[in-house]
């Protein structure tokens, strides 16, 4: 296919970026700890760490590493906490130290926990005390022989961390009792890390630096092996492509989505970090109105998040009362922007919600709207520089402009392979093409967009029905706050559309979703089920389970 995307690319951004400059990710995090020291780096519930302060902390911490617990390069190290403040410290001590990080679902369950412990061989573990509990139930069956445990307000100043550990401890009840009398405490670690001072260990683009564990949702989750070179180039990348938008040591972004994520992962903790932007950690995006809260507080700039995230914000009615005079943009990815979000979006804040497009074994960025005002609501922009995409059947080949295909990508930001598993990776990567399992199709001006996920295809008496295209037609009706549409057997047609809907008016009936829909979907595409429930199945970062759901289908 002919880059037709090429001479379409915004103004200022070239179709190549230089990654040759760094030498490994944490020299893009020594170049931004010289360029803006004093500057505030992370914030969470009030707590800042300038990035001088970081930079004493992570080399604290990477003493320990390699002093006390005596790790060495290429050794995994878990971690295991959601957004605060340790877990930045944590992840660029083990980068310091030349270990590999896995990045470890907080909500996992113990059997989860298992499986990626015992597959990635990981021989330490930081984990917030939550969920301690879970690893005293697996820790004998893994490789495990360090464990630090921190609670969420270690790094408060002592009145406040004091109150905040006991809160969530005594108040809330959410720390379950566990034994693990081996274990190091965080600020323990800490006071052992500054008796020595750590060294830098050298690393390459070629080391690997994360196992970023996915496709749980299909199966067995698989680690993607993510190299220095996989996310320093989509680093790079990101900043190229927000350029028209971003002034350095200026933006205060909101990390709403987990820093454990691949997307939060590459844009706040290293992308932003770059750019000199204050993170402000949102420990629990799931608490709406906490949320809202701390947005009011916060003079932003940036916000991150996806399609149900900005769903749910739009309809708590505290929302508008949040001051968006500073936001300069929003970005959206991980799942499919809805037009009505996105609508809905612009007129209540006055700000576009950009969205973009990746996969964890893309570290994760392959394409992206552009910033600069020119970006078209309900595609996937354009791909990112240095990175290539084609659409192609189920045979491998090309498919003409306009018709659907299965994505393909090929960039510096494609991994490596999953760990351990050459039949796995021989599956979807290919001569450098990584297989996205996404059907899209991309237009003249060569903006492209997802159709939907192969896999989840509706194939109705031989017609394809997409769920994106069902659930942006429902999604559109005043009394719908989410939809998920999967396919359900019939013995007559093969399969039908079955919509399962959460709903913002409690008065809404089946009979007026059916009819709302066959205003803009043909026969076949229209639902023939509908099913209302309290909540839909969501991954970690708010992605409905379409998998969940049609297992549980009748």
């Amino acid at each position: 296919m002919e880059k037709i995307w090429l001479k379409n690319y915004p103004k200022g951004v070239a179709p190549e970026v230089d990654l040759s400059k760094y030498s490994s990710l944490y020299a893009i995090y020594e170049e931004s700890i010289k360029m803006f020291g004093e500057k505030k780096a992370f914030t969470n519930m009030g707590v800042s760490l300038t990035f001088n302060e970081l930079d004493r902390r992570v080399d604290q911490f990477a003493s320990f590493l390699q002093n006390e617990l005596k790790l060495k390069k290429g050794d995994r190290i878990a971690i295991q906490m959601p957004n605060v403040l340790q877990f930045p410290i944590i992840a660029f001590a083990a980068l310091r130290s030349g270990l590999i990080i896995v990045n470890t679902n907080p909500l996992y369950t113990a059997k989860e926990m298992h499986h990626q412990f015992k597959d990635s061989g990981a021989k330490a573990i930081v984990i917030l005390a939550n969920y301690a509990h879970l690893l005293q139930q697996i820790l004998k069956d893994t490789k495990i022989e360090s464990v630090v445990i921190t609670e969420i307000g270690d790094l408060f100043p002592t009145p406040k961390r004091l109150l905040v550990n006991s809160v969530v401890k005594y108040i809330k009840k959410m720390v379950p009792a566990y034994n693990l009398p081996q274990a190091y405490s965080f600020r323990q670690a800490l006071e052992i890390g500054a008796m020595k001072p750590s060294a830098l260990i050298p690393t390459t683009q070629e080391d690997i630096a994360f196992l970023q564990y996915t496709g749980g949702t299909t199966g067995v989750a698989k680690g993607a092996m993510l190299l220095h070179r996989n996310v320093l180039a989509n680093v790079v990348q990101i900043r190229e492509w927000m350029l028209p938008k971003f002034v350095e040591g200026k933006e205060v972004a909101v990390a709403a989505l987990p820093l454990y994520h691949i997307f939060a992962l590459t844009l706040n903790c290293f992308g932003l970090l770059r750019y000199g932007a204050e993170n402000v950690l949102i420990t629990n995006p799931r608490d709406i109105p906490g949320f809202i809260k701390e947005l009011k507080k916060t003079p932003f700039t940036v916000l991150a998040g996806v399609n149900t995230l900005f769903n749910a914000l739009m309809n708590n009615p505290e929302f508008v009362t949040i001051d968006f005079k500073k936001l300069k943009i929003s970005v959206a990815g991980a799942m499919t922007l809805q037009k009505a979000v996105s609508e809905k979006w612009m007129s209540l804040t006055k700000t576009v919600i950009v969205e973009g497009y990746g996969l964890t074994e893309a570290s994760p960025v392959v394409s992206c709207n552009p910033v600069d005002g020119t970006d078209q609501v309900g595609t996937i922009g354009m791909p990112f520089p240095n990175t290539d995409v084609k659409l192609v059947d189920d045979d491998g080949n090309e498919v003409p402009m306009g018709e659907p295909g299965e994505l393909l990508c090929k960039g510096p930001q494609v991994m490596a392979g999953y760990w351990e598993k050459p039949e796995e990776t021989a599956l979807v990567l290919k001569d450098g093409w990584l297989k996205t399992g996404d059907v899209a199709t991309v237009a003249p001006d060569g903006f492209f967009r997802i159709v939907d996920r192969k896999k989840d295809m509706i194939l109705v008496s031989g017609f394809n029905v997409y769920p994106n295209e069902v659930e942006e037609a429902i999604a559109s009706h005043p009394g719908v706050l989410e939809v998920a549409a999967i396919g359900v057997p019939d013995e007559h047609s093969g399969e039908i559309v079955k919509a399962v809907i959460v709903k913002k008016d409690s008065s809404l009936t089946a009979e007026e979703v059916i009819a709302h829909a066959r205003k803009t979907l043909t026969n076949y595409k229209v639902p023939r089920l509908v099913e209302f429930r309290a909540e839909l199945p969501k991954t970690n970062v708010g992605k409905i389970l379409r998998r969940a759901l049609r297992e549980t289908a009748k």
